[in-house]
């Protein structure tokens, strides 16, 4: 048995059961799960090993990256714009960032472009990881490239690419670079996270390790490549050789300190479960005296812009999506209809949800898959629960 530490509210305890079977079979796993209802902390939840090589234990305020959960992050943010009217998410994205209306890109709207519809899910250059650490290169490339497709007119992932859209926006509409106003927004709740971990935080995230499943789909779909034709899901996550495939690596990838380091805002930031939870709380009801987001502003930015199959052939069940925001649905089920978040590679899930005033956070530095439903399980004892 997994040792679990921490607390869980009287009437969640089924919660704790969830997380504890999350571990099943990964003793080298560590983990840590947060939840807030109407702002209160009812679950705060941490296990395992934070570095299984040097039997580094899981503490209560070990970091780790939480991958394209920061895409629902940088999507706060851009609401809170929008909400200030400094952001109109249905004028043309060109009209704040002119530089990305080349090559037929003029019209897409902002929130189009949040919601994976810009036609530049991946680059046709070639990174270097030292481009890839240099965020006004990338977004220059970003703002050059011709779209795969019409903009606006179908949908494709935008596994990495979404966050110098997202940085873009905010920085353009707010002065500030994503970095400063990330940090700007966890501090008004005391959150630990980062977009960009700072030198004095150096050696704190917990290592990432790939399992089995990951491992395995990754090596399924090389195999699968046709020689001469572009895989533009792997340029996605890899941006031509920048990153791995698993985006994670022994000493590569997101399990470097440059990267961590780095201004990745699609996949980089590197938080706590506790801190994560708070802003989704802070976004649906007040937390630790902070409110992020106001009802209206929630309607809107989660109106939904993106479903269906997507412009390149995947098996459904497909994602919904707003304005950055993952929607509730069968490839990513969260409590119901007035959900929304965004999971991340390898296993983390955050949301919050609107009718249940819920703020919820799952990380784990083992990274699956395929079948991979250590969150799911845990979302689904919370579902039965608050309903």
């Amino acid at each position: 048995m997994i040792g679990i530490n921490g607390h869980i509210a009287p009437g969640f305890e089924a919660i704790g059961d969830a997380f504890a079977a999350a571990f099943d079979g990964l003793p080298q796993m560590g983990g840590a799960l947060a939840i807030r209802v109407d702002g209160r902390s009812v679950v705060d939840l941490w296990a395992g090993s934070a570095d299984a090589r040097i039997d580094r234990p899981w503490e209560r305020d070990t970091p780790s990256v939480v991958f394209s959960c920061s895409k629902g992050l940088m999507s706060i943010l851009v609401a809170r714009l929008a909400a200030s009217g400094r952001v109109d998410l249905d004028s043309p994205l060109a009209a704040l960032w002119p530089e990305f209306g080349q090559r037929g890109k003029d019209a897409v709207t902002v929130g189009d472009a949040l919601a994976h519809r810009a036609g530049v899910p991946a680059l046709s250059v070639d990174l270097t990881t030292q481009e890839l650490l240099d965020f006004d290169r990338v977004a220059a490339l970003l703002a050059a490239q011709e779209p795969l497709w019409k903009p606006g007119e179908a949908w494709a992932y935008h596994a990495l690419t979404h966050g110098w859209i997202s940085g873009e926006i905010v920085r353009r509409a707010s002065g500030r670079s994503a970095a400063v106003a990330f940090r700007e927004m966890a501090d008004l709740l005391g959150a630990d996270a980062w977009l960009g971990l700072p030198a004095e935080h150096t050696g704190s995230a917990a290592h990432l390790f790939v399992g089995a499943s990951l491992q395995g789909l990754v090596a399924q779909q090389a195999a699968q490549r046709v020689p001469g034709v572009v895989d533009w899901g792997d340029r996605a996550m890899t941006l031509g050789g920048a990153l791995p495939s698993t985006l994670v690596g022994e000493a590569e990838g997101f399990n470097t300190p440059a990267v961590q380091a780095a201004v990745i805002p699609g996949a980089g930031v590197v938080a706590t479960a506790r801190a994560v939870a708070a802003m989704w709380s802070a976004t649906v009801a007040e937390t630790d005296g902070v409110r992020l987001l106001d009802d209206d502003t929630v309607v809107a930015a989660t109106r939904e812009r993106t479903a269906g199959a997507p412009f390149f052939d995947a098996p459904p069940p497909w994602p919904r999506w707003g304005a950055g925001f993952q929607l509730d649905s069968e490839a990513r089920r969260y409590l119901g209809s007035s959900s929304f978040g965004h999971d991340g590679a390898g296993g983390q899930v955050a949301f919050a949800d609107l009718d249940s005033r819920v703020g919820f956070s799952f990380v784990t530095n083992w990274m699956e898959a395929v079948d991979d439903h250590r969150a799911t399980r845990i979302v689904d004892a919370l579902r039965g629960i608050v309903a």
